[in-house]
């Protein structure tokens, strides 16, 4: 039943014009827990990015993206649907799944003709249904056959893939205690840290893992890619890096690039310069490959950053409020790059707030595919806003959080929160650090956009109380 539930949907996507050389090459990249500030071409005043800043340089740059949720699961879902997380049951981390009755973006590009891979972190299910196997918790250690999910049985022909976090550096090597409290009796050299890379059903890979983290990443990918064009393929490739996701561990090659930091700065610093750097790796390889114009990369992390005094963690949301697990500014909004040389001729700047959920609809659109008309997509097309030819969003942003306690509501404009302690409404082009609640100078704005965000809410809880428990 679960089988039929998950193919049938699939019929309605109907291409319209799929064939040929236009077919543009996917990769979705993603870090974790990275924040809006913590890349060079927003101002960083230490951290060295120089392939990001190239992107920016190149490419679109979105001054206003977001993840779809202030934490990492439920963002990652939202990449693969087009949808709102809690519609298909992900509300946080380990809690939920890519159920069968949705459509993954991996189903529609392999119906047309793609290849599809996923390298880096899934967190969109459990790997193994064994007990006990993984670093899990919530839903995942208590049901690991329930939320068995993994990439391989979603249409991912290609996986190198954790089930959630990892070291970034020595990936697979308990890092011993990282922080101001130290472990009475630190690991065993060679201890496991317990997470495993799964290539398949029960496989397992150990093999070249040592070192960056991102680089063991992009040692698998560019293979795949490399595959993918001797067979003339078009390819869908995520790349989803672990940095700068906790445990932080920098190299040495990295860490000498910021001597005059503190020793948590050199670390977060560090990690993210060899994630840049991996990026760059990337690039060159598709332009080696003779396939970098027709290729799009999208980059984005998949939530704010993680909160200040949190061992090694010293990312930045600069001048935006909050930090990961917050739907403020700072734990939502994050860097947002696009670069398609074929499509994207010079730097454009977009300030139209967009987000993942908008991935899945873009990519059916720049394919001429139609989106299916038996569901609702949270997310827009934005490839009118990657050519110039619109400025303005038209159909607002909504965003869940904390188990639906707390919801916001983004125009253009203005940004609603709900919560317990009742609305707040911020101007976000004038105050994009959340200072001054407007609720009771602009009642009329703050009343309008509860209600449109109390239907929306009320629709999505209502796909979320049919999921399978």
């Amino acid at each position: 039943m679960k089988i039929l539930r998950f193919i049938l949907p699939l019929l309605s996507l109907v291409p319209i014009s799929t064939s040929g050389t236009e077919r543009p090459n996917i990769i979705l990249i993603m870090t974790d827990d990275q924040g809006w500030g913590d890349v060079g071409y927003n101002g960083h005043p230490h951290l060295k990015t120089p392939h990001l800043d190239q992107m920016h340089a190149e490419g679109v740059t979105f001054t206003r993206f977001y993840a779809a949720a202030a934490m990492c699961s439920p963002t990652r879902g939202s990449c693969y649907t087009g949808r709102n997380p809690y519609r298909y049951g992900i509300t946080f981390a380990m809690a939920g799944m890519l159920e069968p009755a949705e459509i993954p973006i991996t189903s529609v590009l392999k119906k047309a003709g793609y290849t599809t891979g996923h390298f880096g972190k899934w967190h969109l299910g459990t790997l193994s249904k064994e007990k006990g196997d993984q670093k899990r918790w919530g839903t995942f250690a208590k049901e690991p056959e329930r939320y068995y999910c993994p990439p391989w049985e979603r249409d991912v022909d290609v996986s190198f893939v954790t089930e959630s976090k990892v070291p970034t550096w020595d990936p697979l090597m308990d890092p011993g205690p990282i922080g101001k409290k130290k472990a009475k009796r630190p690991p065993k050299p060679g201890k496991a840290y317990g997470n495993d890379y799964f290539s398949g059903p029960g496989q397992t890979i150990t093999e070249n893992t040592k070192g960056d983290d991102s680089r063991v990443l992009m040692d698998r990918a560019l293979p795949f890619i490399q595959d993918a064009v001797k067979k003339e393929s078009p390819f869908f490739a995520a790349v989803w890096f672990h940095t700068p996701h906790s445990p932080v561990v920098g190299g040495p090659k990295y860490r000498e690039m910021y001597q005059d930091q503190p020793e948590a700065a050199q670390h977060y610093y560090a990690c993210l310069t060899a994630m840049d750097e991996q990026v760059g790796r990337l690039r060159a390889e598709l332009k080696s490959l003779g396939i970098a114009e027709n290729t799009m990369i999208w980059f984005c992390s998949d939530n704010g950053p993680a909160r200040q005094g949190s061992p090694r963690h010293v990312g930045t949301a600069k001048n935006l409020k909050g930090y990961k697990l917050s739907i403020n500014e700072g734990g939502i909004r994050v860097p947002g790059l696009l670069v398609w040389p074929s499509k994207v001729k010079e730097p454009r700047m977009v300030s139209a707030p967009c987000f993942t959920s908008d991935y899945f609809p873009t990519i059916v659109a720049a394919l001429g595919i139609k989106l299916p008309s038996d569901r609702i997509y949270d997310g827009v097309n934005l490839l009118p806003f990657v050519t110039g030819e619109q400025t303005e969003r038209k159909k607002p942003l909504g965003f869940l959080n904390n188990d639906g306690k707390e919801s916001a509501w983004m125009e253009e404009r203005y940004k609603l929160i709900s919560h317990k302690k009742g609305l707040e409404l911020y101007d976000l082009v004038e105050d994009p650090g959340e200072s001054k609640n407007l609720s009771t100078e602009k009642p009329e704005t703050a009343k309008r956009m509860e209600i449109e965000l109390a239907k929306w809410k009320d629709g999505v809880m209502e796909e979320l109380g049919k999921v399978p428990k």
